[in-house]
């Protein structure tokens, strides 16, 4: 046998064990997408529903079938009847400076429980912020209602600062894991070149949590873009309502006419949903590389 008949031969076990392995590692677990599946059902099966029948008249409504006719007017009307424009504005200047005070304060934050974790004091602000996910809203709702009330707050000035310190807690959950895993010679170089604390965070430590105030700020763009119990204990004036408060006088006036409400819902919901559909990978390697040191 020649030497290049003995380098074929030992050659072709190496690619059919390769084969095996490729078919091995990527063996689809049908139980698992089956599961899956079986989920994603809920939510596509409500989307269904709801898209055709804002397109349905109200005699159609409430049936699974597809509209005999196509009534795109159901949008204009719901766009013209909340004046959506206005409602929207509100919506987004809320969610735009609840984002921004997120960021510049509950990732500080972060950032000084991180680094001080050996210190007491830390350790029990980290548990008691904590803490603050596992109260049901329900519980300090009138409080939260009576105080901003007190502290003229009862406006959208409030309702921002609100998001802003509701949300520490899970920002923090978030953000800590992240914070921990820089590391710490990178500070010590630069306070060894004069830097102080807020310049070390600003021009180190803040660039390179980029996934994770990404993650910080897409969910609490979903929150405050979406969210309906804290506008309704807080906004006492009637021109600066959401979205979501805009929309509750299909509850009363037009309980018979769902396609309108329908309508007014979708049209809700596409601006955050087109947002979360280009960052959502932001949000899972976000979240992954906060919850793992």
């Amino acid at each position: 046998m020649t030497s290049a008949t003995k380098s074929a031969a030992t050659r072709r076990p190496r690619r059919s064990g390769k084969k095996e392995g490729f078919r091995k590692d990527h063996r689809i677990n049908w139980w698992l997408t089956a599961v899956v599946a079986v989920f994603s059902l809920t939510i596509l099966v409500p989307l269904y529903f709801t898209i055709v029948t804002a397109l349905k008249t109200p005699a159609e409504a409430g049936t699974f079938s597809l509209p005999t006719t196509w009534e795109w007017h159901n949008f204009v009307d719901a766009w013209n009847y909340i004046d959506y424009p206005k409602a929207a504005l509100n919506s987004a200047i809320i969610t735009v400076v609840a984002v921004c005070l997120t960021l510049l304060t509950n990732t500080f934050v972060a950032y000084a429980v991180a680094r001080n974790m050996d210190k007491r004091f830390f350790r029990f602000l980290y548990y008691f912020f904590l803490a603050m996910m596992f109260v049901p809203f329900t519980v300090i709702m009138l409080p939260i209602a009576h105080e901003m009330g007190s502290l003229h707050l009862d406006n959208q000035l409030g309702l921002m600062l609100l998001y802003t310190i509701l949300g520490l807690g899970s920002n923090l959950f978030i953000a800590i894991g992240f914070i921990r895993s820089i590391p710490v010679s990178l500070e010590e170089a630069a306070r060894v070149d004069g830097a102080g604390t807020w310049r070390i965070f600003w021009t180190i430590i803040f660039p390179l949590m980029g996934p994770i105030n990404s993650t910080i700020a897409i969910i609490t763009v979903l929150w405050a873009w979406n969210d309906f119990l804290l506008p309704l204990i807080t906004l006492t004036d009637q021109s600066n309502q959401t979205i979501p408060l805009a929309q509750y006088v299909f509850q009363s006036q037009f309980t018979s006419n769902y396609p309108m409400a329908f309508a007014s819902y979708l049209m809700a919901m596409a601006p955050v949903l087109i947002v979360y559909v280009f960052a959502q990978k932001w949000v899972i390697s976000g979240v992954m590389r906060g919850a793992v040191k």
